[in-house]
């Protein structure tokens, strides 16, 4: 799925603001705590705070980043070093959902981490 047709899909989501929806990474961007291939499920109701990870909607479409706030701005930033040139500011408004379980490629109960 292409970034145009994951925006879309954002947008026309049959999915009320209270279902889950998941997510497979697709890069190294956020290792090592989210590995290429994990599955994350993400909660568009779920409050954000200072560190979360949220999936936020920028001009180039979805893209999955944690959450830095610092005297009331908002910031989404790689958790890989070789990507943290890619941080930038963005709207409360842009943030489409917040992280709240991730899972192994292998489904594996033991794999799964939750963020609260």
């Amino acid at each position: 799925m292409n970034d145009d047709e994951m925006k879309q899909m954002f947008e026309e989501s049959s999915c009320g603001g209270s279902e889950p929806v998941a997510l497979q990474v697709m890069d190294d961007s956020m290792e090592p705590e989210f590995k290429k291939g994990n599955i994350i499920i993400l909660d568009r109701s779920a409050a954000v705070s200072h560190e979360c990870y949220v999936v936020a909607i920028v001009e180039n479409g979805p893209i999955f980043r944690q959450l830095v706030i610092e005297e009331s701005r908002y910031y989404i930033q790689p958790l890989n070093e070789a990507y943290l040139h890619e941080k930038r500011e963005i709207t409360f408004d842009a943030i489409h959902a917040r992280v709240v379980q991730q899972a192994g490629p292998t489904g594996k109960r033991k794999d799964r981490k939750h963020y609260l």
